[in-house]
């Protein structure tokens, strides 16, 4: 087993949790001072408060939720390289990649959001995941 790729996937689940500390710290107070009750509604959920809130408190929300998403398939994409003794190399290069990529695109999206810069941010972490997914199948396969 390749264990030093697990390193940026841990990388990431440490940004994942620092981007919920943030969302929280930001999103609680900005909620407290319009008044609203987070737990007035029963069975609600975050994203039902974010359009009363400030955009530059929700998009750190959104954020959140983005980490929640396509990251889900570069875990998988980690674990099959490491188990398969592929982890090592450019596939390590790729992660770390994806990882820093995709930490540069949290604090755009959190403070700056200009969509067009964090599309490019996004899209370039997508290719590092795309090598890295298809490096896993050919792996995996022969």
């Amino acid at each position: 087993m390749e264990i030093a790729i697990l390193a940026p996937a841990s990388v990431l689940v440490i940004w994942s949790l620092i981007m919920l500390f943030w969302m929280a710290g930001t999103r609680l107070p900005a909620a407290k001072k319009l008044g609203i009750d987070v737990g007035e509604k029963p069975g609600g959920r975050g994203p039902d408060i974010d359009p009363r809130l400030p955009d530059k408190v929700a998009w750190k929300s959104h954020n959140y939720t983005h980490l929640m998403e396509q990251p889900t398939l570069f875990y998988a994409t980690v674990m099959i390289l490491a188990i398969a003794g592929a982890g090592h190399g450019m596939n390590l290069y790729l992660a770390w990649g994806y990882v820093i990529i995709r930490i540069i695109h949290s604090i755009w999206q959190a403070t700056v959001n200009l969509v067009n810069v964090r599309f490019l941010l996004f899209l370039a972490s997508t290719i590092c995941l795309l090598v890295m997914a298809v490096n896993a199948l050919w792996v995996t396969l022969l």
